[in-house]
């Protein structure tokens, strides 16, 4: 079906013939009759199939009646990031040349002036992030009251990105009124409440099945070892034996692992930029318009470029990383092969990686072959460059410590003297061993007759005592120790007193000196009489 039976304007028409373009997509073939019949429509299909476009070509012949007041645009494209931004704001300008529409692009890295006196005077197409144009509301700059057709794409990846919160919200601040498209590679449950929240009646269109790749990119698998150095080498043989390699897109995890990569294919000679997320607007777009020209033939980027870039001259795409998330290998892949064109995708894979590989292989449906009939097991098991890596010890035994510092000394060495001889230590000291008389006498000569013999069979008598631990009370027995004639002690000269006799104690039978024993009755005939009478006490 060619673009002339779809109901586009004269005016799209003679813009799409000027691009070359004579056949649609089958995603652009079935979302463009019902976008202008003002359906509702949700669109699933996979990267490269013509989505933008799907959108971008209706959207210009409905927009060709009416004008935009201030401050108030006519339609919103949201996108998860700024290159997708700034790629369908290029969409517009290409297939809106005859027509005279104001589009402006709110995305970060840009002043709020020069985007607000875009807004003042008045926008039809408002191409925007989600941040940025929450932004812009908040500070009372902008109203989407005037919204007629709102576009959410790339769903799925403003659901990776956390954008979600943000997207309820904006659709909550646009009409109930407006027309909703609705574009998604795959479908989470996260985006089908989503869908079914926001979208009345939608048309579902599916151009393909979804998280599925393109026949038309060869596939294969790369075995590596898991050092860096090991991947960096693989990537560039990878590079250098590539067929018909025009240019080539190489997806890192990581930005750090990006800025490593770029800085090694420069020192090897290599054209390349790279592509991250801590990239200013101005880098971003400069690496971008280097690559597409031509003029760096390599571009290293993070999964920041892998949705939506649309560069139609792809050759090749470089895993360096297999990615965690199946969804983002067939987005990263998707990059290449796109309208009909041939490419090919190599994923380098270590021995780490082997899950991430079958989730992949999972989602797509089909094994992948691996380059040259190899696997894992050609990946060597120590590479020769490496740092050998030393055998963990089993518990309860040391590794040995190499000569050097810190070792034993030889004669330690070959006196038998060994770390791991030590006996363990207890809680209890019951059970440690204590040094005996004969162990301590053996050890030493001793003098027989003198005060110092004396002195060292007393401290030899005594068990060694250590700090924290009990000492043993028992004394060791005197057969095991040798007889050793005792050298006669000198009695001391000086005489001590004896101690003076204690005076015999009394025991105490009265509390005064001038009152009767307790025991005898009182003398009271010196009482006077009155005193001695009985006396009544009533009670109460």
């Amino acid at each position: 079906m060619p673009f002339n039976e779809l109901g586009l304007s004269d005016k799209v028409l003679a813009a799409v013939a000027d691009t070359g373009y004579t056949e649609p997509t089958p995603i652009q073939a079935q979302a463009i009759p019902h976008i202008l019949a003002r359906r509702d429509v949700l669109g699933l299909a996979q990267t490269g199939t013509g989505k933008t476009a799907a959108f971008t070509l209706p959207m210009l012949t409905l927009l060709e009646q009416g004008r935009a007041r201030a401050r108030m645009p006519r339609t919103l494209i949201l996108e998860p990031t700024r290159e997708l931004a700034a790629q369908v704001e290029e969409n517009f300008t290409r297939y809106g040349k005859n027509h005279k529409l104001n589009v402006a692009l709110l995305i970060g890295g840009v002043s709020f002036g020069d985007q607000d006196a875009k807004l003042l005077r008045g926008v039809d197409i408002l191409i925007a992030t989600p941040g940025r144009l929450l932004d812009h509301v908040e500070r009372g700059r902008l109203l989407l009251s005037g919204i007629e057709i709102l576009v959410i794409d790339e769903a799925d990846r403003m659901l990776d990105m956390g954008f979600i919160p943000d997207i309820e919200r904006v659709c909550k601040l646009v009409p109930f009124t407006r027309q909703t498209l609705f574009f998604s590679a795959t479908m989470p449950p996260e985006i089908q409440r989503l869908v079914s929240q926001f979208l009345s009646n939608p048309v579902q269109i599916e151009a393909s099945r979804p998280s599925s790749t393109a026949s038309t990119i060869t596939q294969l698998l790369v075995p590596s070892a898991k050092e860096d150095f090991a991947k960096r080498e693989t990537l560039r043989g990878l590079i250098d034996n590539a067929e018909a390699l025009q240019n080539g897109i190489i997806f890192c995890n990581r930005k750090s692992e990006v800025a490593v990569v770029h800085k090694s294919l420069l020192r090897h000679g290599y054209k390349a930029v790279c592509l991250h997320g801590d990239m200013d607007q101005r880098s971003r777009m400069q690496a971008l318009d280097q690559f597409r020209t031509g003029e760096a033939t390599l571009l290293v980027a993070s999964d920041v470029a892998a949705r939506g870039l649309d560069i139609p001259a792809v050759s090749h795409v470089f895993n360096y990383d297999t990615p965690h998330h199946a969804e983002d290998y067939v987005h990263r892949i998707g990059r290449t092969g796109r309208a009909g064109r041939a490419g090919a995708a190599f994923t380098i894979v270590t021995a780490g990686e082997v899950k991430s590989l079958a989730a992949i292989e999972k989602l797509i449906g089909r094994p992948i072959d691996w380059k040259d009939g190899s696997g894992l097991d050609s990946v060597p098991a120590a590479d020769p460059r490496t740092r050998p890596t030393r055998e963990k010890p089993s518990r309860g035994e040391k590794p040995p410590r190499e000569k050097g510092r810190g070792s034993r000394s030889p004669a330690r060495e070959d006196a038998g003297e060994s770390r791991g001889a030590r006996p363990a230590r207890r809680r209890s000291g019951e059970d440690k061993p204590v040094s005996t008389g004969e162990e301590l006498v053996a050890a030493a000569p001793v003098d027989v007759g003198s005060e110092t013999a004396t002195e060292n069979r007393t401290a030899a008598a005594k068990p060694a005592r250590r700090r924290g631990r009990a000492k043993d009370t028992e004394a060791a027995p005197a057969a095991a120790a040798p007889a050793i004639p005792a050298a006669p002690r000198e009695r001391s000269r000086e005489k001590t007193a004896p101690a003076p006799a204690r005076a015999p104690v009394t025991p105490l039978t009265h509390r005064r000196p001038d009152r009767a024993p307790m025991d005898e009755p009182a003398d009271t005939s010196h009482l006077p009489a009155f005193l001695l009478r009985p006396v009544k006490i009533k009670a109460g």
